[in-house]
Parts: C-alpha cells; structure tokens; sequence
C-alpha cells in the first residue's frame, strides 16, 4: 500500500514527472562527459601537444557544468509540484481520520504535525535521490562505454555487489526505525499525559512514580536508536564496496587492459566525481529517509492503533456516577474514591474543594476522557467515553485560541448564522472584545490575547455549540466577578445540563445544587444545607468572603 501510493503521487502530476526526467538528464551532463573530456583533453590535447584541443576539451565539461546547474534548478521546481500535493493530500487524509473518531489524542496530534512534515520531507529525498541515481547511473556507463567499454568489468561488479548488499539490509533498517518511531510516540504520549495530570500528580503524592514511567519510556527510545545506529553500520560497509573498490581496481588494472594515461583519469573522475556520491545519496537517502518513509507512512496509513468505541448519541444527557474510584497509577491514592453522584438533565451543579482535589478529574471523567478505575460513569445511560462528542462541551481552565479569524475560532463547533453568533457574544459578554479585535473577520493569535480574553472566546464557542451538557472547568478563572457571573448565568438560560467547576464561591451561589469534594468523600446540597453539615464548605465560605460581599 505504501509504495503504491507513492506511485500514485508521482502519477498524479505526469506533467512535472516529465520535466523532472527531462531536467534530471540536463543535470546529470557532467558524468556522460567528464571521462571523455578529460581523456581527449589529456591524451589528445595538452598530453599530445595540440593544448588548443585540450582547452576545447575543458571547455566542453564547463559547458556541461552550466547545463547541469540549470537542469538542477528547474528539477527541483519540479519535484517540489510532485511532493507538495502528496504532502497536502497526507495530511487531509490524517486530519479527516483524526476527526472522524472525534476524540484527537495526543499521538493523532503528533500524526497530523511532525509525522505528516517528515513524510513530506522523507518523500522529497527519496524521490531526489532515486532519479539522480538512476540517470547518473546511465549516464556514466554511456559515458564509460564511449571511452572505454573494457573499465566496465572493473567498475560494474562491486558498485552492484555494493548495491545489492545495501538493499539486503533495508529490511532490518525498516525494522529498527519502526522500532525507534513506535519508542518517540511512546514517549510523548506518556509525557503529554503525565504533564496534563501535573497538578493531580502531586495532589496524590505520585511523583516518583510518575518519574520513573517517563524515564523508562525515555530508556526505550535511547535503546531504540541505539539499536538503530547499530543496523547503519551496514551502509557504510556497502558505501566501501561499491563506491572506492572499483577506484582501486581501475587504478590496479586498467593501464593492463591497455588504457592510456587520459582514459584511467577519465574513468577515475566519473566514479569519484559521479559514481560514488550517486551511491553515497543512495545509501543516505534510502537507508535514513527511505525508511523514515515507509515507516512513517505505515505509522500514519496502514498500522493505526486500533479505533476506540463507537460513539452513541445519547437520549439525554443525565449524568450518573455509580461507585466511582479513579487513582493515577495502581500504588497511587484514590483521586475520586467510591463516589455516587447524579446530576439530573437541565440540572445546574456547582463543584466546589480544595486546588488538587479532584475536581479537574470529575471532570474528565464526565466527558469520558478518563476511565475509572472502579464503578461506571454514564451520560444517557451510555458509558462516557462511548458518548458522541457532539453531546457535550468541556472548557478547562486555559482556553484554547488558533490562528485565523474571529470568526472560525466562535464557529468552529458549529453552524451558526450571523445574528446567532452576535446574539451568543452579546449573551456571554464578549462584544467589547469583538470590538477590540476588529470584528468577526480580523486575524486573531492566541498570543496577542490575554487569558480572560480567551476565556471569553472559548465561552461564545461553547455557548454556539448544540451540546446539550456543558462542563466549565475553571473556565472563568481569569475574568473578574461582573464578567463571571453573566457568563454563567448565560449558559444557565441557555438550557442543558451545567456542571461549574467553581473558582469562587459565588459561581456555586448561583447553581442549584453544590457538590463538595475533600478526597475522602463528597457531599452535595444547597449553600445553606452545606454550611450546617458539611465543614470544609463552611470553611471555604470563609476565605471566599470577600468575594460574597463584593456580589452582595
């Protein structure tokens, strides 16, 4: 399947394809002419006393140099319209497979950046080296069997042993770069998650298991790429063989088969100066890219992990929690511990506890983005991580902003009209800053906003989305309580179910009912039951009271 679609993309543009081979030809000039010019400049010209046919001579192989560096030019503009549609077509491929299973992992991420960019990459050298050595190839046996045909014994044998032996070794190459590329993707997944998890990590007092996950994975991929080193020991043996042994037995036997001093110069220029670097861009291109290549292909098409549940839409979005235990590693701590919880269909939930509690991790879990250890988590009665995406929306705490316009960064979660979009931004309490930006059509980078500006953002999105359940993970953090409060008490009139994970005490005042977590248990009830029975919540009321007054 990989080769075939390499083939595909050259087939696909025959047009540069042809001028590739056409300009390939005018760029290899120099190996079908330096043996005979140097011959005839040596032997005939200035060795046999006419330098004005040497200077001829020399001439010819300039002449050759300028041909080859215009042929040079005008290929690589051609191999350039050859790998640029095979790159944009891989990526489409990868990013529509990625969304389709709606659930973009951290290695479906490395797939549709790194992975597509070494492919294309990978492409590139491997097609460059593959015509310049085929036409160089040709070039310098036409140009050898015009001078000379006898040098042929000497040169042909070990440049093909040399070549054979390389390809012999492909396999074993191919195995080893798989190896080291299954070891890199390994390794950022393990540390994505271990650096998303950093704040329960700690909270759970895991750290040292944590370490020693990613430093074994670490070790793997170094043994890995030691492992491949190893294996590339073999190209430089062929390079030996193939590219100096026939310089050696030219140098040792040519002058016997009675070539003059010019053809033994002649042959010996077109092996150093074209045959072997032909093999060296074989090997390097072929045993490094090549396999990068294949690999990387079979990695992005033909070897994915196998697909995740199929997604359900529920028939509601009720929310249940039955037993649940979640840890971060078997020796570690309960984060969530046997937990019961139901939060009924257009419920508005406040969770309230301690930094590092948990409460981030409920989170996750509700939208299925963890598993629990123990017990079932269900949206609708279907298991969370099974529940179709477009059920629910989670905002955490750093709102996510790409590059482009306003208006792709508010619509992308749906299909809005113009007066949705304003009447979401004027609900949220965004129009000042879509005032600020210059519109719905001006460029945005998430660098030039602040993170309550961002925040502001990623609430209009999620306020446009149709989900139906919409988790707020700390997600009004960064504004002040004016700003809080009606983005809040937006999606609270906007329907569903809301779960807050509270920053401040007032986002619980406004929800009906508050769950509270302190690690060994949770309870859950209104603001004046919890202040009676539950003592962290009475605690807490009490450092947030500053901000109860501000709002009274």
């Amino acid at each position: 399947m990989t080769f075939q679609l390499l083939w595909r993309a050259v087939a696909r543009e025959p047009g540069r394809a042809w001028r590739l081979a056409a300009w390939s030809v005018a760029e290899v000039a120099p190996s079908f002419v330096v043996g005979l010019a140097l011959a005839g400049a040596i032997d005939d010209g200035f060795g046999g006393g006419r330098p004005e046919v040497g200077v001829v001579w020399v001439g010819v192989l300039g002449l050759s140099w300028v041909v080859a560096a215009v042929g040079a030019r005008q290929a690589l503009l051609a191999l350039a319209g050859i790998v640029e549609p095979f790159r944009e077509r891989l990526i489409a491929g990868v990013v529509q497979d990625a969304l389709v299973g709606a659930r973009v992992e951290a290695a479906a991420v490395t797939r549709s950046n790194l992975q597509v960019e070494v492919a294309r990459d990978a492409f590139a050298t491997v097609l460059g080296v593959l015509r310049s050595f085929v036409f160089t190839l040709v070039s310098v046996v036409l140009g050898m069997a015009a001078l000379m045909p006898e040098v042929l014994v000497l040169v042909l044998p070990p440049f093909v042993l040399g070549v054979a032996l390389f390809l012999l070794s492909l396999p074993a190459l191919a195995r080893r770069q798989r190896e080291f590329l299954v070891a890199d993707e390994r390794t950022t997944e393990v540390v994505t998650m271990a650096m998303g998890g950093l704040r329960d990590v700690v909270a759970c007092g895991d750290e040292e298991r944590t370490v020693a996950l990613v430093g074994r994975r670490i070790d793997e991929q170094a043994a890995a790429a030691r492992a491949l080193a190893r294996v590339t020991a073999v190209r430089t043996f062929s390079l030996g063989l193939g590219g100096w042994l026939p310089v050696v037995l030219v140098l040792g036997f040519a002058p016997g088969l009675g070539a003059s001093p010019g053809v033994v110069v002649g042959v010996l220029a077109a092996v150093v100066q074209s045959l072997t670097p032909a093999l060296g861009g074989l090997v390097e291109g072929l045993g490094v890219s090549g396999v990068r290549l294949v690999v990387t292909l079979e990695r992005l098409l033909g070897n994915r992990p196998a697909e995740g549940p199929q997604r359900v839409m529920p028939p509601d979005v009720r929310v249940e929690l039955s037993g649940v235990t979640f840890r971060y590693g078997p020796h570690a701590e309960p984060v969530v511990a046997g937990l019961d919880l139901v939060v009924a269909e257009g419920e508005h939930l406040a969770v309230v506890g301690p930094s590092g509690i948990g409460k981030s991790t409920l989170a996750a879990l509700i939208t299925g983005l963890v598993r629990p250890d123990e017990g079932a988590v269900t949206v609708g009665g279907v298991a969370a991580d099974r529940v179709d995406p477009a059920a629910r929306v989670l905002i955490p705490q750093e709102a996510y902003v790409f590059r482009g316009t306003l208006w792709d960064n508010l619509t992308y979660l749906s299909v809005a009209s113009a007066s949705r979009v304003d009447g979401a931004v004027d609900a949220v309490g965004a129009r000042e800053l879509v005032g600020r930006l210059g519109g719905y059509q001006a460029e945005i980078h998430a660098g030039l906003l602040t993170p309550g500006e961002r925040q502001l953002l990623a609430l209009v999105r999620a306020y446009l989305s149709p989900t139906r359940l919409t988790i707020l993970d700390e997600s009004t953090c960064h504004l002040d309580l004016a700003a809080e409060a009606r983005a809040e008490q937006a999606f609270a009139r906007r329907g569903g179910t809301l779960i807050v994970i509270a920053h401040r005490l007032t986002s619980a005042l406004r929800a009906r009912r508050i769950l509270v977590m302190d690690g060994s248990k949770a309870v859950s009830g209104t603001h004046a039951d919890l202040l009676r029975t539950s003592p962290l919540y009475a605690d807490l009321a009490g450092q947030w009271g500053p901000d109860l007054e501000k709002v009274s």
